[in-house]
C-alpha cells in the first residue's frame, strides 16, 4: 500500500483519452491503486482502493482488460465513527479502507479489505456483483494487504503481511479466523530483491495456476526502485521459493490474469506524481512454471489487445443533475470526501441541479462534510461547475476545488454586506487566500483545469459570468502527491458554512473535459 511518486511516463502515453489502434500504457491515466482482478467467463471484475472516500472500494468492469466502467462499491461506510463523519476534529484521510481481494467462488464474489480506522477486516459477498447489495462481515484485527484465498478443499485463508508474511485460516463462514491456524508463511519475502530493503514485501495476491500456489508481492530496495517478487510452492503452506520477478519503471504491485484465448498478464500500478497510482498491463509468458515478464524484461509501450476509448464517461463523467424516475440520486462516478449527512444534499429538492446545504460551522475545507468528488484524470483534464449562490448566507463559502493535502480552492464568498469570487492556494502548506474579485451577480461559472503532462502537476484557475469569456484567478497550484491523503488530486463540489447554518448553494452541472486550453 506504500508509494512514493518519484518516476516519468513516457510521452506515448498521453494518447488515454483517444481510440487507438493498440492501446497504450498505462491503461487507465488516474488513480486506481492497489488493483485486485478476476476473470468470470469473459467478463473482468477489478477491486481497488480509494480509502477514506464514501461509498468505497470501488468495484469494475472490462470484457478485454483495457476499457473499465465503475459497476459497484462493496463498502457503503466503515462504520458510524468520528473518523469517517469527520466529527470533533476527526478525520481518516490517507486511511480508511487500504488495499482490497476481490474473488469469485462457487456463484459469489467476495471482495476483503482492512482499515486502519477501525482496526478491522472485511469480507464483502454478493451473488450479483452490479445489481446486488454486498453483504458484510468484519473481524479484528486488520489483516495488512491481504490476498483471501478460497482452496480446492475448501478451506478459505488470508496472507497477510510486511517483509514477514504470515497464513491463518477463516472459519467456514467468513466471520473470524480459527483458532491457533496463525503462522509464519515466509520469514522474510523480500530476499529475492537483495540484502538492502527500504519497504518489505508486502501487497500479496495469491494465485493457483497448474496445481502450484504463486504469491505475488511488491517490495522496494533501497535505492533501486518499487520491484516485483514472486514465490511458489506445490502446498499453500510451503515451503515457497522465490525470484525476483520484475523491475523496470517502478511498475510494480498487483497480480496474474489470463484471458479466455490462453494469454496472460501482470496487471500492476505506477506512481505518477499528483494525478496519483495508476494501472499497466504487462504480458507475462511462462517458462519451467515461473512467469516472466515483460517484453524483454520492459513494460511495453503498446499492447496486444482491443482498442482503447474514452474513460468518460465510465470513470469519469460531466453529470447535469438531471434524473429520470428510477435513476439513482448520483451516478458512480462520485464520492464523498468521508461519510456525508444526507440530510444536508439533495438532486430532487430543485431540478436539475445538485443542492448542498449547510448543517454546522466549519473553518476549513478538509473538515468540511458533503464535498462530493471525482477523479482527476491524466494527462490534461478541466473540469467545470455553475453555482447559483442566490440562498448562501453571510460566511458560506461554495464551489469548485481540487482536493488533496495541498488543495486549490475556489468559489463564491458571501459576508453581511457583499459577495467575492475568491480563490485560496495551500501549496505552502497554509490556505492562503490569493485573489478575491467582488461579485455583483447570483450566477457564477467556475473552471479548474489540470494539467499532468510530463509530471507537470499544475491546475489553473477560472470564473465566468457568461461562461464564455474566462478569466483567471489567483495563481497556479503547484499539485503534490502527499502521503497524509494517499490519492491522487479530486474535483470536489463544495459548501460550508463559517457563521451561520441553514443556507444552500445549487449546482447546475459538472462537466469534465480531456483538453485544458492553459498555456503549457
Amino acid at each position: 500500500m506504500f508509494c512514493f511518486i518519484m518516476l516519468l511516463i513516457p510521452a506515448h502515453s498521453n494518447s488515454v483519452f483517444a481510440r487507438t489502434a493498440n492501446p497504450l500504457n498505462p491503461v487507465i491515466f488516474a488513480d486506481v491503486p492497489d488493483m485486485s482482478m478476476i476473470r468470470v467467463g469473459n467478463t473482468y471484475y477489478m477491486s481497488s482502493t480509494t480509502m477514506h472516500m464514501v461509498q468505497g472500494v470501488p468495484v469494475m468492469k472490462s470484457h478485454d482488460l483495457v476499457n473499465w466502467e465503475i459497476v459497484s462499491y462493496a463498502s457503503a461506510s466503515l462504520g458510524n465513527v468520528d473518523e469517517m463523519n469527520l466529527n470533533n476534529g476527526k478525520s481518516t484521510y490517507g486511511k480508511g479502507s487500504w488495499a482490497s481481494c476481490i474473488r469469485f467462488h462457487k456463484g459469489t464474489y467476495y471482495v476483503s479489505t482492512f482499515a486502519q480506522t477501525t482496526g478491522k477486516t472485511y469480507i464483502y459477498s454478493t451473488k450479483n456483483i452490479e445489481k446486488s447489495r454486498w453483504n458484510e462481515v468484519s473481524f479484528k484485527p486488520a489483516y495488512h494487504d491481504h490476498s483471501l484465498f478460497f482452496d480446492d478443499d475448501g478451506r478459505v485463508y488470508l496472507i497477510y503481511g510486511n517483509g514477514r508474511l504470515n497464513i491463518v485460516e477463516l472459519k467456514d463462514d467468513l466471520t473470524g479466523v480459527k483458532s491457533g491456524t496463525d503462522r509464519v508463511l515466509i520469514e522474510n519475502a523480500s530476499t529475492p530483491a537483495g540484502p538492502n530493503i527500504g519497504l518489505g514485501a508486502e501487497g500479496s495476491q495469491l494465485f493457483k495456476i497448474n496445481g502450484k500456489y504463486y504469491l505475488l508481492n511488491i517490495t522496494w530496495p533501497v535505492g533501486g526502485m518499487r520491484t516485483v517478487v514472486i514465490h511458489r510452492a506445490d502446498k499453500i503452506t510451503g515451503p515457497y521459493e522465490g525470484r525476483l520477478a520484475f523491475q523496470d519503471l517502478g511498475v510494480a504491485q498487483g497480480g496474474l490474469i489470463d484471458t479466455p484465448d490462453g494469454r496472460w498478464f501482470a496487471y500492476l500500478f505506477r506512481d505518477y506524481g499528483a494525478v496519483g497510482r495508476i494501472p499497466y498491463l504487462v504480458p507475462v509468458t511462462w517458462e519451467n512454471g515461473w512467469p516472466v515478464f515483460g517484453k524483454d524484461g520492459k513494460v511495453p509501450e503498446k499492447l496486444d489487445l482491443p482498442a482503447k476509448k474514452s474513460s468518460i464517461p465510465a470513470i469519469v463523467a460531466s453529470d447535469e443533475f438531471n434524473r429520470k424516475k428510477n435513476e439513482p440520486d448520483l451516478p458512480l462516478v462520485w464520492q464523498w470526501n468521508h461519510t456525508p449527512d444526507n440530510n444536508l444534499w439533495s438532486v430532487t429538492r430543485r431540478k436539475g441541479f445538485l443542492r448542498l446545504i449547510t448543517g454546522r460551522i466549519d473553518t476549513i475545507l478538509t473538515s468540511a462534510k458533503n464535498t462530493l468528488t471525482q477523479r482527476t484524470f491524466g494527462p490534461e483534464c478541466l473540469g467545470s461547475t455553475l453555482v447559483d449562490i442566490t440562498n448562501m448566507k453571510p460566511g458560506d463559502f461554495a464551489g469548485l476545488c481540487l482536493l488533496q493535502k495541498d488543495y486549490g480552492q475556489f468559489g463564491v464568498k458571501i459576508t453581511k454586506e457583499n459577495k467575492y469570487i475568491v480563490m485560496i492556494n495551500t501549496e505552502t502548506g497554509k490556505a492562503v487566500e490569493v485573489e478575491k474579485v467582488p461579485l455583483h451577480d447570483n450566477k457564477v461559472y467556475l473552471k479548474a483545469e489540470c494539467n499532468f503532462r510530463e509530471k507537470a502537476d499544475v491546475a489553473y484557475f477560472y470564473y465566468s459570468l457568461d461562461g464564455k469569456s474566462w478569466k483567471k484567478i489567483g495563481t497556479p497550484l503547484k499539485m503534490v502527491y502527499s502521503l497524509s491523503h494517499f490519492m491522487g488530486y479530486r474535483f470536489g463540489l463544495f459548501n460550508y458554512a463559517t457563521q451561520n447554518t441553514g443556507g444552500y448553494a445549487d449546482f447546475d452541472f459538472f462537466r469534465i473535459q480531456s483538453k485544458i486550453f492553459s498555456d503549457k
